[in-house]
C-alpha cells in the first residue's frame, strides 16, 4: 500500500475508533512549561489537563498572554482546580532577546526547578498555497525552520542547566517536542543544504524532522548522567488554530469557508484528543524516553530521523548558531 494511502487509512481509523486517553497522574509539586498555548490549541489543552492534575504550569504565547491566562484560569475554576497553578508569559521563538528574557524570568521566579518542558509552539504557513514562500524571519531564516526548530533549540538550551539540575535532584526531568508525521516528507541532506524547490508542507516537515533528531539527541546526551529524558510526539491531525485559515471576504467566500470549517471539524481530531500523547509523556511515571510517540504509545519515526550521525551533526551546527546569540561577556548558552 502506498505510504500516502496508508497514512490516510490510519488517520481515518483513529477518527472512528476510541481515542487513547492518558491515565490521570498526580502532578502536584511538578513544574511544567508549555509553549504555544493559545486558546484552541494543543498547548492550551495540554496545559489545562496538567494543571487540573496539580502541576504548576507556565504557558506562553507570542502576544496577549494575559488573556490566555484569564481563559485558562476560568477553565480551571469551572473544573474546581486551583487557579494559582497557571502563569502566562509572552514568548516569541523568532526573537532571541524574547527567548533569553523568558528563560531568565523563569529561572528567577519559578522556584528553581523545571520538571517538564513541552515544546509545543509552532507555525505552518500557507497551508492552502504551499508554493507561495512566506517572508523570512527578521534574522533571515526560513520561517518554519526559525520558529519550529531554531527557536525551540535556543529556548531548550537556555533551560538545560535547570532541567539537568532538576533531573539530578528529583530523579526525573523531561523534554517533550511536539513534532508531526509530516517529518517523513524530509530528508537529512535537506537539514544542511535546504530545499531545492520551496513547498510550505516540506518546509514544515523539515523543521519537524529536526525536532525528532533533537529529541533523540537530548536523550543520548543527558538521560544516563542527568535523569533528563526526551521524546518527540505526533499528536495526530488536529483541528486547531494552526490549521485554520483567515476568514475570506465576501458572502460567497464566507459560505464556502464555513462549509470547509465544518468538514474540517469532522476530518480532524479535537484538541483534547490530540493533546493526550503529550500529556501522557509529561506525566506517566514509567514513561520511556528516547522514542517517537503517537496515540499514547511508542511509534516508528522515519528512517532518516534514526540516523545518529545526522542527529549529532545537526546538534553541533545548531549549537554553534545558538552560541552566536550569547551576549558579550556572558555565556548564556549551555555547552557540553
Amino acid at each position: 500500500m502506498p505510504r500516502s494511502i496508508a497514512k490516510s487509512v490510519n488517520h481515518l481509523l483513529r477518527l472512528i475508533t476510541r481515542k487513547p486517553i492518558a491515565a490521570r497522574i498526580d502532578m502536584s509539586g511538578r513544574r511544567v512549561i508549555v509553549t504555544g498555548a493559545s486558546p484552541g490549541s494543543l498547548g492550551y489543552e495540554t496545559a489545562r489537563i496538567l494543571s487540573t492534575w496539580g502541576a504548576h504550569v507556565v504557558v506562553t504565547r507570542t502576544r496577549e498572554a494575559a488573556s490566555m491566562e484569564h481563559s485558562l484560569k476560568d477553565d480551571l475554576r469551572r473544573a474546581g482546580a486551583g487557579q494559582g497553578r497557571v502563569t502566562a508569559r509572552a514568548l516569541d521563538l523568532c526573537d532571541a532577546e524574547s527567548v533569553k528574557g523568558f528563560a531568565k524570568w523563569y529561572e528567577n521566579n519559578q522556584g528553581g526547578r523545571l520538571h517538564v518542558l513541552i515544546n509545543n509552539a509552532g507555525i505552518h504557513k500557507n497551508i492552502l498555497s504551499p508554493r507561495k514562500k512566506p517572508p523570512p524571519s527578521k534574522d533571515g531564516f526560513e520561517i518554519h525552520w526559525r520558529t519550529n526548530y531554531l527557536g525551540t533549540f535556543h529556548l531548550t538550551s537556555l533551560l538545560l542547566p535547570l532541567l539537568k539540575r532538576t533531573g539530578l535532584e528529583c530523579g526525573d526531568a523531561r523534554v517533550i517536542n511536539v513534532s508531526s508525521r509530516l517529518h517523513d516528507r524530509a530528508k537529512n541532506d535537506q537539514l544542511f543544504n535546504g530545499l531545492e524547490r520551496y513547498h510550505s508542507w516540506d518546509a514544515y516537515g523539515l523543521s519537524k524532522l529536526a525536532l525528532v533528531h533533537f529529541s533523540l539527541e537530548i536523550q543520548r546526551r543527558y538521560a544516563d548522567r542527568y535523569n533528563l529524558r526526551s521524546a518527540a510526539v505526533h499528536p495526530g491531525s488536529v483541528d486547531t488554530n494552526l490549521t485554520r485559515t483567515a476568514v475570506p471576504g465576501g458572502r460567497t467566500a464566507g459560505v464556502f469557508y464555513r462549509i470547509g470549517s465544518a468538514l474540517s471539524s469532522l476530518a480532524l481530531l479535537p484538541p483534547r484528543a490530540g493533546a493526550q500523547t503529550a500529556v501522557m509523556c509529561a506525566s506517566e511515571p514509567s514513561w520511556q524516553g528516547g522514542a517517537y510517540y503517537c496515540c499514547c504509545g511508542i511509534s516508528e519515526s522515519s528512517e532518516e530521523s534514526r540516523d545518529e550521525s545526522a542527529s549529532k551533526l545537526l546538534w553541533e551546527r545548531t549549537s554553534a548558531w545558538a552560541g552566536t546569540l550569547v551576549n558579550p561577556g556572558g555565556d548564556e548558552h549551555e555547552r557540553d
